[in-house]
């Protein structure tokens, strides 16, 4: 299967477990892996024919900015389910989620969870 990959899209948002998360919000990266056929598009040059980056951007960043989840795996979840939603010829998807600075007392560079996901009946 063929891949079209959206990487780092960077969004401010409020999701975590602890308060202060949720009222002072933080950063988190996405970095989405589209896996669809895009062999018509090859041929026809036509945009019709694949995934539109700038609609699963969109598709994306609603899902970020919009309902406030307590945990990053749920939010890679909805990410999934919009983008299932929205194109038609998404076969599977991989999901990045990555949380820079979360609330843990240390030295990291991040946390993140990803997940794959392939269309139900495929």
């Amino acid at each position: 299967m063929d891949k079209i990959y959206l990487n780092n899209l960077q969004f401010y948002a409020f999701h975590g477990l602890n308060a202060e998360e949720k009222v002072l919000g933080q950063r988190f990266n996405v970095d989405v892996v589209l896996h669809t056929d895009t062999k018509k598009a090859g041929y026809s040059d036509k945009m019709e024919d694949s995934i539109h980056y700038g609609h699963a951007y969109k598709a994306v960043k609603a899902v970020v900015e919009g309902e406030n989840f307590n945990l990053i795996e749920a939010l890679a979840e909805h990410i999934a389910i919009a983008l299932f939603a929205r194109f038609d010829g998404l076969q599977a998807c991989q999901v990045k989620v990555t949380k820079p600075d979360p609330p843990i007392v240390g030295h990291y560079d991040s946390v993140a969870v990803e997940i794959y996901r392939e269309r139900e009946g495929s």
